[in-house]
This record gives structure tokens, C-alpha cells and sequence, in this order.
């Protein structure tokens, strides 16, 4: 098979059992029971344990929430996208409707590809080759996450944790807006500070806001003893 032949070539891998790679790039809409999911998951535990290896080599000092934002920006839908996009997944991926699989293959069916493909090349190559694959795939991602820094809300808490052994103290203070565009008001502070508002357009991004509005005023503070 054409196809199988060429993204060989693509991926650098000689596969022993072809079958598994076809199975790798097959979507489920056009086969129901030989199809990528499997590996999928596969891949996906794989591809996991290599970044975190290779982060804990590349960070041994580094602190573990730290190395969890360093972890979660490399193993995620949009960088196995990134990866896929790069090796042209898009024209090898059987799905159903054939003239118009480029536009069917979407985000989603590339990223859960190339975790397919690492499953694949695991169960035939084993964990040394794989291993060879992902790094050399996401080299330059890997590079790029020496530039990820901690998030306020992580910084807080380990703040917190460090000064009182406590999490710090979020409250919701309100919750306005229309459905479409809300606006979330949230409190947050320490043992024995005041409570500091922070608002945005989530829950979440409003705790940040708190959060980083918090860690400035407390750096402030602490450079003016």
C-alpha cells in the first residue's frame, strides 16, 4: 500500500507489523472496528512517560509544580496537533468520504492520530525507538518550555503552603452578565491577610487575576519592611 510505504518515509520507522500503522491512521467513521483508538490511548500513556522523563532529566532540581506547567504544555491536543501538521498526517488519515477527507480531518482526528502512530510504533518498535520519535518530534516544543513559568494562582498556593502549611482562601463574590459575555468577581486571600478581588471572564481566569493581584501587593509589602 502506497500510503503505508510513504509515511513510513515521513516517520523515519520500518514498521515490522504494517498492519499496525495502518490501523494507526484509520478514523473510526471509516472502520468501525479496526480504528486508532486503542492506540490512541496507548499513545497517550507513552507519549507521557517520555516528556516526563526527559523533563525530570533536563529539571532535576526543578520544583514538581514547575514540572507539572512544563508537562501540560507539551502533552496536549494542540502540540500533538502542531506535531501532525508537521508530518502531514492530514493526507495519509483514512476517513470515511474520501474526496472529502482533507476537510473531515479536523484538530482533534490528527492529534489522536499522532498519539496512534506512538502507540503503534511502541507495541512494534518497542520503548527505545518510540522514545527516538517523540524527542526528535517535539525537540523544539521541549525547547520552548524552559520559557514556561508558573502560573499566580500555582505561585500562591505554594506560597501559602510554604508560610502556613494552609491552601489559600478563594470565595466567589459575584457573577453578573449575560450568558454570552459573564463577568466573575473572586476573592482570595491568606491566614490573617485581607481578602483581594480580582474579576474576569471565567471563574478561572478571575482567580488568577486575584491571585497575581494578591502576589504584587505582597511583594510590595515585603520589599518595604
Amino acid at each position: 500500500m502506497k500510503k503505508i510505504d510513504n509515511i513510513q518515509k515521513i516517520l523515519n520507522v520500518n514498521f515490522k507489523n504494517e498492519s499496525l500503522l495502518k490501523r494507526a491512521i484509520t478514523h473510526k467513521s471509516y472502520n468501525s472496528k479496526s480504528n486508532y483508538e486503542k492506540l490512541e490511548f496507548l499513545g497517550d500513556r507513552v507519549l507521557g512517560l517520555v516528556i516526563s522523563k526527559k523533563l525530570l532529566e533536563m529539571y532535576p532540581d526543578e520544583k514538581e509544580g514547575i514540572l507539572d506547567k512544563k508537562f501540560a504544555s507539551l502533552v496536549n491536543r494542540n502540540k500533538c496537533y502542531e506535531v501532525g501538521k508537521n508530518l502531514n498526517l492530514k493526507n495519509f488519515i483514512l476517513v470515511a468520504n474520501n474526496k472529502k477527507s482533507s476537510d473531515l480531518i479536523q484538530k482533534k482526528i490528527i492529534s489522536d492520530c499522532i498519539e496512534a502512530i506512538i502507540g503503534a510504533i511502541y507495541l512494534d518498535q518497542g520503548l527505545n525507538v518510540v522514545e527516538k520519535f517523540i524527542l526528535k518530534e517535539w525537540d523544539k516544543l521541549i525547547l520552548l518550555s524552559k520559557n514556561t513559568e508558573i502560573d499566580a494562582k500555582t505561585k500562591l498556593q505554594e506560597l501559602s503552603l510554604k508560610k502556613y502549611k494552609l491552601l489559600p482562601d478563594y470565595k466567589l463574590i459575584s457573577n453578573t452578565g449575560p450568558r454570552h459575555s459573564p463577568s466573575f468577581t473572586v476573592a482570595v486571600k491568606l491566614k490573617g491577610s485581607k481578602f483581594v478581588h480580582g474579576e474576569g471572564s471565567s471563574k478561572k481566569n478571575a482567580e488568577q487575576n486575584a491571585a497575581e493581584k494578591f502576589l504584587n501587593s505582597y511583594t510590595k509589602n515585603e520589599l518595604a519592611r
